[in-house]
């Protein structure tokens, strides 16, 4: 029965002048979504509408999930779409919708029309009215309520007449790519995959970082990184994974710093690469998925200390969210199960028994001085090493 999906958009229209550019990126963001989807969709805007239309058949359901991943999107119609060719073809369509849609006769409905082409004979009140008797008068067993209705059927008179009644839930947020890119500190844990979606959310673009240390690192590990990047770039779009071999550089901390120190200087080097390559890349901001207490490299006294290496932003969207509430979130988005397989970081092999809580700034960049004099080599290597995975 559906040939099309009429697609809604929430904060972009409330955008000024520079509203269209935020349509065409989301018809950009439509377009790449549906490239793998069976059905040749062409996809268009007109008057504040967004639609995706098939060319050939396609999976009803296939379409919809691609397209629920699109940020920006606030509802998705599957709309029937018709000519103009006067009243009574209309109503014949709208019975022959229902009759289609609803095998089940047994619900409750509402007719509400749009007129945005201000031409068509018949008023939205006057087209309510005499579809609601023509619905009546073809399924008596319905019943009419206009106030809280079972079905609620959506009639636009435009360029071509639209007829609908499901709207699904798009995920909302903003077109990717409207607000810049961001580097993403990208482990393997259900933090990090949650934090890149959020900020993806607003609009920005990925890159993600992710910190290797093999031997004491499986090639699982990083695979498993590599999954859940692919999981995030279902909404976020195209992600540069850049892979760096930390190995080296953890040891040197390892052997010359304090071991209760261990995860903050880490932590602080860690930054230092990231800000380097997302400088490199364009990036206008770090992402970490930090929340205030969950460890103890993440209280306020050592995020103070990692904040300090960098001079980009550092963007922490769930800062303040409960660790239910991240794995909710990764649960929703599908990362959770990818998140929680037994393969471990860098981040948790080399752990100290009893970690600071409370650094103190000059103390930690004291004890650094202890790397000087391999520190400046070692970083070179790993920025110069590392391997780039560019996924889809």
């Amino acid at each position: 029965m559906y040939k099309a999906f009429l697609i809604k958009y929430g904060e972009i229209g409330v955008k000024g002048k520079n509203r269209y550019l935020f349509e065409d990126a989301l018809v950009r963001q439509i377009r790449y979504a549906l490239k793998n989807i069976d059905g040749d969709f062409t996809v268009s805007k007109e008057n504040g509408r967004v639609y995706a239309t098939a060319g050939s058949d396609f999976d009803y359901d296939e379409a919809v999930e691609a397209l629920s991943r699109v940020f920006g999107i606030i509802g998705i119609c599957p709309v029937v779409q018709i000519d103009d060719n006067g009243f009574d073809d209309l109503a014949e369509h709208v019975i022959k919708y229902i009759d289609m849609a609803y095998p089940d006769k047994n619900f409750s409905f509402k007719v509400n029309a749009r007129r945005a082409r201000k031409n068509y004979p018949l008023d939205s009140m006057e087209i309510n009215m005499e579809l609601g008797e023509r619905i009546l008068n073809a399924f008596p067993e319905l019943k009419v309520d206009v106030h809280n209705p079972d079905v609620l059927l959506q009639v636009e008179i435009r360029n071509v007449i639209n007829i609908y009644s499901v709207e699904i839930p798009g995920p909302g947020g903003m077109p990717t790519g409207t607000a810049g890119k961001a580097m993403l500190l990208l482990s393997g844990g259900i933090d990090s995959p949650v934090a890149g979606y959020m900020i993806a959310k607003r609009g920005v673009s990925l890159e993600a970082t992710y910190f290797h240390a093999p031997p004491y690192t499986s090639e699982r590990a990083k695979l498993k990184v590599v999954e859940l990047a692919k999981l995030v770039a279902r909404y976020s779009g195209p992600i540069t994974l850049n892979v760096v071999n930390f190995t080296d550089i953890q040891l040197a901390i390892y052997e010359k710093c304090p071991h209760d120190e261990l995860t903050i200087i880490m932590r602080r080097y860690m930054m230092k690469i990231a800000e380097k390559l997302a400088k490199d890349s364009g990036c206008l901001g770090l992402i970490t998925g930090e929340s205030i207490g969950q460890v103890a490299s993440q209280t306020m006294h050592s995020l103070y200390c990692t904040n300090e290496v960098c001079t980009l932003p550092v963007f922490r969207p769930v800062i303040g969210f409960d660790k239910q509430d991240i794995i909710d979130i990764s649960e929703k988005i599908g990362t959770y199960e990818t998140s929680i397989l037994p393969f471990e970081d860098c981040c948790t092999i080399f752990v100290a028994k009893h970690p600071v809580t409370k650094p103190n700034l000059n103390i930690i960049k004291n004890d650094e001085h202890h790397l000087d004099d391999v520190i400046d080599d070692l970083m070179k290597k790993a920025l110069d090493t590392v391997e780039k995975i560019v996924i889809e």
